[in-house]
């Protein structure tokens, strides 16, 4: 860790919503129960397989076991999926058996809420879940895709956020929320999810009128990352 790297105060605000960026990539609103996650991308890996990209046909299960780490841990009464849940609008049929009872297991008891994305813009309805295209709680409005166009302070994903950092010896890259005073864009949780570097011109839009906050994932904590510390790729 180098000098400008420091563990990230566990607790940001964003509207009306005290916010707390978790190592596993999901944010969490303390005082609302409220769990918050982006980019699952489940079945990514047979969508490939339908192209003839074989990949090995886990990730549904390994995003669904971590999730459920989280959700053990911090036992939210609600968690919003902010889009892309499926790779594809097929997704959902292509899942396991096994998935498929897992997942039915960690949504009960929790008001589950699906947001519409580019990837899956017809979540299913059938799971007993609400699906939205967007949804606002305390003045905060939680969309799959981050917005130049409102004013209101919003939670997004989609841009699924990394940071190259320079380290002691060697560059590392990692996964990270990028956030400002109006904004908190989340990385892609999916384990075949990547991430765009910040530093990209299609994060440019988003921060012109305020700087950002690179908090990047750790083993088992979030790191606040001075600019001086970003690489380009």
């Amino acid at each position: 860790m180098t000098t400008d790297e420091q563990p990230l105060a566990p607790f940001f605000s964003l509207g009306g919503l005290t916010l707390i960026p978790d190592p596993s990539g999901a944010l969490y609103a303390p005082d609302e129960q409220l769990l918050v996650v982006a980019d699952l991308h489940f079945e990514k890996g047979s969508a490939f397989a339908k192209r003839g990209s074989l990949l090995p046909p886990y990730d549904t299960r390994e995003t669904l076991r971590r999730l459920k780490l989280v959700v053990d841990r911090l036992i939210p009464k609600t968690v919003i999926a902010l889009g892309d849940t499926w790779h594809d609008g097929g997704g959902h049929v292509r899942m396991d058996a096994e998935d498929i009872e897992n997942f039915a297991l960690l949504r009960q008891g929790i008001d589950w809420v699906f947001i519409a994305g580019n990837h899956d813009p017809e979540p299913p309805r059938d799971l007993g879940a609400s699906v939205a295209y967007e949804t606002s709680l305390k003045g905060v409005l939680f969309c799959h895709e981050p917005s130049v166009q409102s004013h209101q302070p919003q939670i997004s994903g989609h841009l699924h956020p990394a940071a190259k950092v320079r380290g002691s010896g060697r560059a590392v890259r990692r996964k990270c929320f990028l956030t400002s005073d109006t904004r908190c864009i989340l990385p892609a949780f999916g384990a075949y999810a990547g991430g765009l570097n910040v530093l990209d011109p299609a994060f440019s839009p988003f921060f012109q009128r305020a700087p950002f906050t690179t908090h990047v994932l750790g083993r088992d904590r979030v790191y606040a990352v001075g600019p001086a510390s970003l690489l380009p790729d």
